[in-house]
């Protein structure tokens, strides 16, 4: 079972997402384009899809139905209950890809699949989640990481308080530091 929180948590952690309400339901859009919603009673998650992955989704998911405009299909709402984290997660990622201008979910994209060690001067040793993260922000070299404070990039969803320590000694190592 899905929540709100895991919703809100999942989309927020895209890049320029900001939350809003609409017809008093949480709303989440990507540079003014709405692409997921849940409904007022929390119960359905309401994602906005390309045709042809909205009906991928029927097929996937047990409960999930289309969602129409003017015989159109504009996407597709699940049940909060019959899907897990996972699975809502991967929904409101599909979604935020299909409304996000193409060059962000370009960038997006190859953070999400960005390597370790393969970006930029960051340590290998941070691992996956925090060089996926940093990546993301556009973070690629200690450089770019000095401009930022300690507790924003604590922030980044996947880096921790070890991927930070790491990232410290190496910016140390070249005369660096957080911004204060």
């Amino acid at each position: 079972m899905t929540t709100l929180a895991q919703v809100r948590k999942a989309a927020l952690a895209l890049p320029e997402v900001e939350e809003t309400t609409h017809f008093g339901m949480v709303a989440f859009k990507v540079r003014g384009k709405g692409f997921a919603s849940v409904t007022k009673d929390k119960a359905w998650l309401q994602v906005n899809l390309e045709a042809s992955d909205a009906e991928n989704v029927i097929g996937e998911i047990a409960g999930a139905e289309l969602i129409l405009r003017s015989d159109a299909v504009i996407g597709v709402k699940v049940p909060l209950g019959g899907i897990n984290g996972m699975q809502s997660n991967a929904l409101v990622y599909r979604a935020w890809l299909a409304r996000a201008p193409k060059k962000l979910a370009r960038v997006e994209s190859s953070a999400a699949t960005a390597d370790v060690g393969s970006i930029g001067d960051l340590p290998a040793s941070i691992g996956r989640p925090a060089t996926r993260a940093l990546a993301g922000a556009g973070l690629s070299t200690l450089k770019l990481l000095s401009t930022w404070t300690k507790a924003a990039v604590l922030d980044l969803h996947g880096v921790g308080p070890k991927a930070v320590d790491l990232l410290e000694r190496a910016m140390a190592e070249q005369g660096l530091d957080f911004k204060a």
